[in-house]
């Protein structure tokens, strides 16, 4: 009978251990991705942070993640993806991921002819885009999508490690490209991305009260001209591009502060014809705002000039309630900004300096996303050999009480959450 017992008891602790096993050998689920976890990690839903830290850890062997004191802000980078932001979060693993990825595009480990886009909240491209001075045009080709090519460098390419601690990492690439009118480029290119803490935020936004939750990053970019010639207006200038793409939902609003005055003096409030006029119903404007719809259901673009812009601009997400701020220098209105326009341009120094893309669907009904993007643009670099510019950009995402957030927008934007709301 104890013989009996005992032979029963061993069975059960074996049952035991191997359901352990299965139970530590867990995955992340609700998703057509099965993310493989580290035993014991708490099983993350698609959306979360969490889902998405393990999800790029799949993919990309050296990502990097930076970590806040609390533990609640993280970002997560790649170096594989040209030491991109791809996503952050106030609020832990379990909290929102706030960047959009392109789940389909890396699971299938793809590469594609003329873009990768594989998401990310903050990427680092160079411009123009378009027109005579373009470097995603080839010399003498028709500006048509068949032959229009992110620069590899740009797209495919890893950036080097240089410096890394628990709260910083400093990239390094060189690259060399030639422009559409034939013009080459040899650029050094460091990119260092800083996690900051709450009492920087408050100093950089002349806050008054810490009683919210927040991730915020600063990103400096710096471009220098190490070939011997010279960059020249005439044969081309680049800028620094940095382009953030954002999950969207139906009540999310693109908020622009711009400065006041009249055509005449300061130029129209807002570009919105860069793929056709936007329909009133999804862009406002009043004399000190532009507010603009960022659902990823139509498919648009805004730009703001730099004799319009504060410096500023940002969305707010009704439903989640999270108030978004981009944030750069205020523009010299003496500089020059890329144009890149799809044509030979009149202009080619008429460009803005920050602008918003709504995504949506295109005219045979594919669609990349939804997301949308908040960008900014450094000047036109006329960078002598050896001379070099540095692009700095903070991101900030908060969420807390409505009063709260109102003192924020109000003092960055001039607006309150319910005009935000309100406006479209």
């Amino acid at each position: 009978m104890y013989k009996e017992y005992g032979q029963i008891m061993i069975a059960l602790f074996c049952l035991l251990v191997l359901s352990n096993c299965k139970r530590e050998n867990s995955k992340v689920v609700n998703s057509k991705y099965e993310v493989n976890t580290t035993p014991k990690e708490t099983v993350f839903e698609k959306g979360s942070f969490g889902y998405d830290k393990a999800f790029l850890r799949k993919y990309y062997k050296n990502t990097i993640v930076l970590e806040g004191d609390n533990k609640n802000s993280m970002l997560v980078i790649s170096p594989e993806l040209q030491g991109r932001v791809m996503t952050s979060t106030l609020n832990g693993d379990e909290g929102m991921s706030f960047g959009w990825l392109n789940y389909d595009l890396i699971d299938s480990k793809d590469v594609m002819e003329h873009i990768n886009p594989t998401g990310g909240e903050e990427r680092f491209w160079l411009g123009p885009e378009g027109g005579q001075y373009s470097i995603f045009f080839a010399p003498k080709s028709s500006f048509e999508f068949k032959n229009w090519y992110v620069p590899s460098v740009l797209d495919t390419e890893t950036f080097d490690i240089i410096e890394q601690n628990s709260r910083s990492v400093l990239f390094h690439k060189e690259m060399d490209l030639m422009n559409y009118s034939g013009t080459k480029f040899n650029i050094d290119v460091r990119r260092k991305i800083i996690l900051l803490n709450q009492a920087e935020i408050n100093e950089n936004l002349q806050l008054d009260t810490e009683d919210y939750s927040v991730v915020a990053y600063e990103t400096s970019n710096t471009v220098m001209n190490i070939g011997a010639i010279d960059w020249k207006k005439e044969t081309g200038l680049l800028s620094i591009w940095l382009l953030s793409m954002i999950s969207p939902t139906d009540q999310t609003t693109v908020v622009i502060p711009v400065k006041k005055g009249s055509e005449e003096e300061l130029g129209i409030l807002v570009n919105d014809n860069y793929f056709g006029k936007i329909v009133s119903d999804r862009l406002k404007k009043t004399e000190r705002t532009v507010f603009f719809k960022a659902d990823g259901k139509s498919r648009g673009k805004i730009g703001v000039s730099p004799a319009r812009s504060t410096g500023f601009m940002g969305s707010y997400d009704a439903l989640n309630k999270v108030l978004t701020i981009l944030e750069i220098s205020e523009p010299n209105v003496e500089d020059s900004y890329v144009n890149s326009a799809w044509e030979l341009q009149d202009d080619p120094y008429s460009g803005d300096v920050l602008n918003s893309y709504n995504d949506g669907a295109l005219e045979d009904g594919d669609q990349m996303g939804p997301f949308y993007e908040l960008e900014s643009s450094s000047p036109a670099l006329a960078l002598g050999s050896g001379e070099s510019y540095t692009h700095t950009q903070r991101i900030y995402h908060f969420k807390g009480k409505k009063e709260i957030l109102n003192r924020i927008t109000k003092k960055v934007f001039n607006v309150s959450i319910d005009e935000i709301e309100d406006a479209l």
